[in-house]
């Protein structure tokens, strides 16, 4: 018969190590995520992140101004003048800012510069010439592929250089300013048809989705018919 006293000490001794193990599985894992974080956080350059945040805050700051005085007075409105000069002289300042980040560190990731940073990145180039997005294309290019930036960036930013050169965009993210009705539509694209399709390969919503933003109505055959 076998013996209770032994069984129930051998479950209990079992029971002390499996809970002792649990323990010891638990602190090692504290341990490399605290490490973990701590590299992490080590990696990050809070010197360029402030610097970054700064552009940020006034890139983005000056162009919500500007959207509200266009809405309001108009495009061609002596408003939208004074702001749109006072937008030029900023991005001037704010591309030789971070064209010397880019060309001292490449383009830097958001284990760098964080989230924040790696976007004005992408957003000041976006924001400059045609010369200076040219120049810095092949980069952002690579960084899409070694995962420091993301695809939809570098579509929104190939769409702009496309427009500028007199191109058809790809994936629909530019407007033009009609003249003739006194509202944004959108710049022609290169086959319509499959604008959808092309955005979701880089992470874009539906371009019905995106011109909400603007109160667009998206008709790919009336796009077609403006632009025989």
């Amino acid at each position: 018969m076998p013996n209770v006293g032994i069984q129930l000490r051998l479950h209990n001794y079992t029971m002390k190590k499996i809970k002792l193990i649990a323990i010891l599985v638990l602190a090692v894992n504290s341990i490399l995520f605290a490490q973990n974080k701590e590299l992490s956080e080590t990696k990050l350059n809070q010197e360029l992140i402030s610097l970054l945040d700064t552009i940020y805050y006034y890139d983005q700051n000056l162009r919500i101004v500007w959207n509200e005085i266009d809405k309001k007075y108009g495009n061609n409105s002596k408003q939208a003048d004074s702001i749109i000069r006072v937008v030029e002289k900023v991005d001037s300042i704010n591309v030789i800012k971070v064209t010397k980040i880019l060309d001292e560190n490449g383009w830097l990731g958001e284990d760098v510069v964080g989230e924040k940073g790696n976007i004005t990145l992408f957003l000041i180039i976006q924001h400059s010439n045609l010369e200076t997005q040219l120049k810095y294309l092949p980069m952002f290019r690579e960084a899409v592929k070694n995962g420091k930036a993301k695809p939809n960036q570098l579509a929104l930013l190939e769409d702009r250089i496309l427009m500028e050169q007199g191109k058809k965009q790809i994936y629909g993210s530019q407007l033009m300013w009609d003249q003739n009705t006194g509202k944004y539509i959108v710049y022609p694209i290169e086959d319509p048809d499959n604008v959808d399709k092309r955005r979701a390969e880089v992470g874009l919503k539906t371009l019905s989705e995106y011109l909400k933003n603007w109160d667009i109505i998206w008709d790919v055959e009336e796009h077609k018919r403006q632009n025989l």
